[in-house]
């Protein structure tokens, strides 16, 4: 991966963090409170978060779905940055299908992968609430990913799997120690090779971490 000072745009493909974005059902909603005012007298400013680690962007650990003890701290840097392909996928498309990604133009040497759906044009829209019928990849297009040998798979919305119907997709790629990093936002970003950093918070012995994501080009 090569980036040039002169030539460098960064692409900042995380959600903002805020109490009014959309969260999976059933996880808990944010909160963000201080509990420290300086314009109440205090001598510093002070919050507290509180979320579910699945929150806005932010990649699933095997222990996750599959219960292995395999947390979130220890995911591999070098898996989480490096060079990454970003690929459009036809906003015809409601399921990521093996035919769909051997239809697009995947590179050889690509190891990180990230999807841009008609997902992105939800995080365009602004849009508040959750929404049930998200772009997500199927039990046959994660296996085609296995055996394409991709490392890392991106996704533009909150999960890599169907809605009500987690339990395969996540499971044929956790089991493979894929990593799934879940709700990017690519809607200002096009179809190309770029540099990935993307930090999950170190969190010991947890399923999941939000992370800052960027891509360079």
């Amino acid at each position: 991966m090569k980036v040039t000072g002169a030539k460098m745009k960064i692409f900042d493909i995380t959600l903002p963090i805020s109490p009014d974005m959309p969260v999976w059902p059933g996880d808990p909603t944010l909160t963000l409170e201080q509990v420290e005012s300086m314009d109440a007298g205090a001598h510093v400013n002070v919050s507290r978060l509180e979320c579910s680690v699945h929150t806005g962007t932010h990649v699933d650990a095997p222990h996750h779905f599959l219960n292995d003890g395999r947390t979130v701290e220890s995911l591999p840097l070098d898996i989480l940055t490096g060079p990454a392909q970003v690929v459009q996928l036809p906003h015809s498309a409601d399921l990521v299908t093996a035919p769909i990604l051997q239809a697009v133009s995947i590179l050889s040497n690509t190891t990180r992968l990230l999807l841009k759906t008609r997902n992105s044009d939800i995080w365009k829209r602004g849009e508040k609430l959750f929404q049930e019928d998200f772009v997500a990849i199927a039990p046959d297009g994660a296996e085609w990913l296995v055996a394409r040998g991709i490392r890392l798979i991106g996704v533009d919305y909150l999960s890599v799997a169907p809605y009500k119907d987690s339990d395969p997709t996540h499971h044929i790629l956790l089991k493979e120690s894929i990593v799934i990093l879940e709700g990017v936002d690519l809607s200002a970003v096009e179809p190309g090779v770029y540099g990935l950093f993307c930090l999950p918070l170190k969190l010991v012995g947890s399923d999941g971490a939000p992370a800052r994501a960027i891509l360079v080009g």
